[in-house]
């Protein structure tokens, strides 16, 4: 019985926030650092519905998507933990989940629920604090798979989520197995 709970465990290990997968021969081992500056100015409780938000260049809307991806960003480097919410260990959904409740904005803790919240964007109109969901397994297809948009440039867009080979990193939509497993981009700030 115990054998079969733990072959349970890792296969919902293995099907949760992330992917092992690389389809990049040239993998660039280099550390990535990304720093934004935030500010911290606002203090008011609220939703992630409840924000005001006429267009990505309201001076508002910067200031807490700036906040929310510095958040975000401060857990570069944490190791995967299916569940998790701390230094000690994170999961996709447990790092926006903190990022976001750090500036008091609630929003769902399981991936597939955040997919609900908020506007479905077209990929060209992805802003900074935008988020992107995917779908990881081939099993399941429910979506699985979370990051926060931290920059939009020439280079394309890169986003800051927890994987379960590599912890908390920032990586590229352009990359072969992202943009695969990529469904759709949402707006809730």
């Amino acid at each position: 019985m115990n054998r079969k709970i733990f072959y349970l465990f890792l296969v919902v290990l293995a099907t949760s926030c992330g992917a092992k997968k690389s389809t990049s021969n040239n993998r660039n081992t280099d550390a990535r650092k990304i720093t934004v500056e935030a500010n911290k100015s606002e203090t008011k409780a609220t939703t992630a519905s409840s924000l005001p938000r006429a267009n990505s260049e309201s001076p508002r809307y910067h200031s807490v998507a700036e906040s929310v991806i510095s958040s975000a960003l401060a857990f570069t480097g944490t190791r995967y933990k299916y569940g998790g919410t701390t230094k000690k260990g994170m999961d996709c959904s447990g790092l926006l989940y903190v990022a976001f409740a750090d500036q008091d904005i609630s929003i769902p803790r399981t991936s597939y629920v955040i997919a609900e919240e908020g506007k479905d964007i077209r990929v060209k109109d992805v802003d900074k604090g935008d988020l992107l969901f995917f779908k990881t397994s081939k099993r399941s297809k429910r979506i699985n798979h979370v990051g926060l948009v931290v920059s939009v440039d020439d280079d394309g867009i890169k986003f800051i989520h927890s994987t379960t080979s590599r912890g908390v990193i920032v990586s590229s939509l352009k990359e072969g197995y992202w943009n695969y497993a990529f469904v759709k981009a949402t707006r809730i700030l």
